[in-house]
This record gives structure tokens, C-alpha cells and sequence, in this order.
């Protein structure tokens, strides 16, 4: 039934239409407003001022030099993108932005809180960007390490139980710093950690 596709194609458009204003609805002006105004402080005036409104924000951002400033901003010791350039490249633009992403990955940003390149790049979703952002600003002020700059009421510290929501790579991590602090117990920290699965086989052996 689904052979012909081209009715399919101009269904999806539509769906495409309305997925876009919802998502163009979340945007946020005032969180915008507030976002600049850390980037700024965060980084200096040397990353400049953005024109008013979602567009205006979106070319600010859109090449990734802004985001790689304000990710290695936040790094006291080696700076985590080591070559922030200026290009109108497309691809260029799109590679520093990815290297944002996985920054912003490392510094502590759950997958769940990362948009997407073309979000920003194409302006698919710049309400997720401002979500990425606000993540990047609650876990620089939570951490509060001395390089955060600004307002720290512009954040909302999180609380440190949120362990659940960090990525694979970072429960890992943390469990090999455990292991170094605490004389590595391996049957310990597994058994610790394969709680996620004891439930599951409870439910299995439900009739």
C-alpha cells in the first residue's frame, strides 16, 4: 500500500510543518536573553552580540566559535578544543560544533540535554539548544570550580543524586575512579552495578 510514495511525501511535509512550529513554540525568548548574557560574561565581549530573535541567535552560534569559547571557558586546566576557527565552510562550521557536543558530552551533559548539529545548523530545533545550554550553565554553576562567570542565580544547581542520568562512558568512568579510591573490589562495584538488571529477571519469572 505504502508502494506509491508519493503521497506519503507531501503527508510528511505537512508533518514536518507542524512538528516545526511546536518545536519553534518551546523557543524561548527570555531564556535567550539570558543565555547571551552568560555567554558573554562567560567568555568576554570578544564573541560579540547577537541580533534580536531566534535568527539572530542562530547566526551568532551557527559556525560553533562561540560554543567552543564558551566550552573551553569552562575547562581550568587543558582546553578541550584546541583550534577555534572562523570559517563560512558549512563543513568546517558543522565540525566545530560536533567537537561543542563532545565537549559538552565530557564536561557532564547527558545525551538527553544535547541537540543535535543540524538544530542549530539548519535551525531545526533551537529550542534544544537553548536546553543544552541551560544543562551546560546548571552543571558549571553545580560544580562551582572557579570558572564559572556571572550570575550564578541565571542557573539552578543540580542535585548530585541525578547519578541516573549520566551516559554509559561516564557511570564507567566513575566506576573505575571508585575502584582506584576504594582498593578495587571488582565483585563489589559489579554487583553494584548490575541492579538494573535485578528487576527485569524478577519480571521474567512472573507467570
Amino acid at each position: 500500500a505504502a508502494a506509491n510514495g508519493d503521497p506519503n511525501k507531501s503527508y510528511h511535509y505537512g508533518l514536518d510543518r507542524e512538528v516545526q512550529s511546536k518545536i519553534d513554540k518551546k523557543y524561548d525568548q527570555d531564556l535567550e536573553e539570558r543565555l547571551t548574557e552568560w555567554i558573554i560574561a562567560q567568555c568576554g565581549a570578544g564573541v560579540g552580540q547577537p541580533e534580536a530573535g531566534k535568527t539572530g541567535w542562530q547566526n551568532w552560534l551557527k559556525d560553533g566559535c562561540v560554543l567552543c569559547e564558551l566550552i573551553n571557558s569552562l575547562s581550568s586546566g587543558n582546553k578541550p578544543i584546541r583550534k577555534i576557527q572562523s570559517s563560512g565552510m558549512a563543513f568546517k562550521q558543522m565540525e566545530q560544533i560536533s567537537q561543542f557536543l563532545n565537549a559538552a558530552e565530557k564536561y557532564g551533559i547527558t545525551k538527553t540535554d544535547m541537540f543535535q548539529t543540524v538544530d542549530l545548523w539548519e535551525g531545526k530545533d533551537l529550542a534544544a539548544v537553548q536546553r543544552t545550554l541551560m544543562a551546560l550553565g546548571n552543571l558549571a554553576v553545580t560544580r562551582d570550580d572557579g570558572t564559572y562567570r556571572g550570575d550564578p542565580n541565571w542557573f539552578h544547581k543540580k542535585s548530585m543524586e541525578n547519578r541516573r542520568d549520566f551516559s554509559e562512558d561516564q557511570l564507567n568512568e566513575g566506576k573505575s575512579v571508585i575502584g582506584l579510591q576504594m582498593g578495587t573490589n571488582k565483585g563489589a562495584s559489579q554487583a553494584g552495578m548490575t541492579g538494573y538488571g535485578r528487576p527485569r529477571q524478577i519480571l521474567n519469572n512472573n507467570p
